[in-house]
């Protein structure tokens, strides 16, 4: 359902409930008045993004994901605010499946933006390994260094630490018997 048509129908909902409790019905003008607020709360909270996050905290990515696919078009289905959120949680699917193909996702949230930095910091995580994946150490040190100052309560402190030491390691290839000399 769009957002025009959330807003629209949450109207009629307080309408409504004003008119229910004008004429003395109490008991359903407050019923039909959280009715009302559900429906305008899920103008700024998207229902299938609130379900899909739970599956992900679950570790059903198939569920989620099934319930991601049902924003067709996020652009008029969610909220501004929403439209990183978005793309993050499709870019952490995808990155359980192909990980190279999440950078895309990252990026895109990035760009939309995010108000919480641990949020950033995550999508700074996940493109710091996806440097690293490709080989590209200077770019994973910015994304490690930038993801580091936007944790600041210290969430993602242990895997930015296990990542630094990853890349740490990254210099020192095995070549034939033995660790490649700098």
């Amino acid at each position: 359902m769009s957002n025009i048509v959330r807003l629209v129908v949450a109207c009629v909902f307080f309408g409504a409930a004003v008119a229910l409790s004008a004429f003395g019905f109490w008991g359903w003008g407050i019923l039909v008045l959280l009715f009302g607020g559900i429906t305008l709360l899920s103008f700024f909270f998207n229902e299938n993004m609130i379900i899909s996050q739970y599956f992900l905290r679950k570790e059903n990515s198939e569920k989620a994901e099934a319930w991601l696919l049902k924003i067709t078009d996020y652009e008029k289905q969610l909220h501004k605010n929403q439209h990183g959120y978005y793309n993050l949680l499709i870019g952490l699917i995808e990155s359980r499946k192909a990980p190279m193909k999440s950078e895309k996702y990252f990026k895109k949230s990035l760009q939309l933006g995010m108000k919480m930095s641990h949020n950033i910091a995550l999508a700074k995580l996940s493109l710091a390994g996806i440097s690293m994946a490709k080989r590209n150490k200077r770019e994973a040190q910015m994304y490690l260094s930038e993801a580091a100052k936007e944790d600041k309560n210290k969430l993602l402190a242990d895997q930015i630490k296990m990542m630094k030491g990853q890349l740490a390691q990254m210099d020192k290839q095995v070549v034939r018997g033995g660790y490649r000399q700098f």
